[in-house]
């Protein structure tokens, strides 16, 4: 099976937004991947639901929605109205987990859980069974553009054997300082998914950036 692909639409020209949703949509991208930010959980605030919705409309592929807010329980539900397909939440700002991946499945999206690059997949132990995806950051979040942390290609390893170990088909997605070197690095290290954001919207050739990162 090919790499999932979900470019990051962080990394869009926002004054052309339409415009480049179109060159998703006309790509082999897999999804598109949604950033959202609320200046507290980290440093710096994105989009909310009036950019949210209207893409949903346009947007022909799955929107992958990675919530980096606090207290994200308060707001499953109008993410999924937005037309979020998969809803991914920090294990470090979610109090009651289970209780949130429980919600998002409720209303028919798939659920994710995220670790910030500091927090180990060890911490996953009494809930990976619930989870379709775990989002690991390759870099700290709250920004576009950083340089990929190595030590996330062992952590990817790890989490390949704890799904493997227990025969799950939860899907494994990296999301930071992509590219084709460190694409093939973390997919050799079991990884389902790459998000990746600068690299394909300040490439040349997007599609061919997307093609690529599918390709490895």
């Amino acid at each position: 099976m090919s790499t999932i692909v979900s470019p990051s639409l962080l990394a869009a020209d926002f004054m052309n937004l339409g415009r480049d949703s179109e060159m998703l949509n006309n790509s082999e991208a897999d999804w598109f991947h949604i950033d959202i930010m609320d200046g507290m959980f980290v440093p710096n605030i994105s989009y909310g639901f009036s950019v949210l919705k209207p893409l949903s409309k346009v947007a022909k592929k799955p929107l992958d929605v990675h919530l980096m807010i606090e207290k994200p329980e308060r707001y499953i539900e109008e993410f999924y109205k937005a037309g979020a397909s998969i809803l991914t939440v920090h294990y470090e700002a979610s109090i009651h987990l289970h209780r949130t991946i429980q919600q998002i499945k409720s209303l028919g999206m798939k659920a994710g859980v995220a670790l910030n690059p500091h927090t180990p997949v060890s911490i996953l132990d009494d809930i990976i069974q619930d989870l379709d995806l775990v989002l690991l950051m390759s870099v700290n979040p709250g920004y576009g553009g950083q340089s990929f942390i190595e030590h996330a290609v062992e952590k990817t390893k790890k989490l390949r054997k704890m799904i493997d170990d227990r025969q799950l088909n939860t899907i494994i997605e990296i999301d930071g300082g992509v590219n084709f070197e460190t694409g093939k690095k973390l997919v050799d290290a079991g990884a389902n998914a790459l998000v990746a954001g600068s690299f394909v919207f300040n490439a040349k050739e997007p599609k061919e950036a997307i093609r690529g990162l599918k390709q490895l």
